[in-house]
């Protein structure tokens, strides 16, 4: 079980010239730099959500991991004797299950 306040850590190499900007402007927003990455990168993650791509881009990611999950999950069936069983490419809330029913 995850923690909602969980975060992760990020270290980042910036060239100098970049940092001294960054810095000085976090300063003049009145931010420390921790604070002023997140912005960025909120601002980075929005400005990537809204381009028109996006969305097919993440269907399809999505859809590369469910088959890789799948063939895992038939190499351990397998592994352990059992019959490969394909999961149903219709189950509620999946990319296939939203396009089977028109979406």
């Amino acid at each position: 079980m995850t923690n909602a306040n969980s975060v992760k850590t990020l270290g980042i190499r910036l060239p100098n010239e970049l940092h001294a900007q960054f810095a000085l402007v976090a300063q003049l927003d009145k931010l420390n730099l921790s604070d002023a990455v997140l912005k960025a990168v909120e601002l980075y993650v929005e400005t990537k959500r809204s381009e028109p791509d996006f969305a097919a881009r993440a269907a399809a990611v999505l859809d590369e991991i469910e088959r890789e999950a799948a063939a895992r999950r038939s190499a351990i069936e397998g592994l352990f004797g059992g019959v490969p069983t394909a999961e149903p490419d219709t189950k509620p809330g999946t990319n296939r299950a939203r396009k089977a029913q028109g979406e």
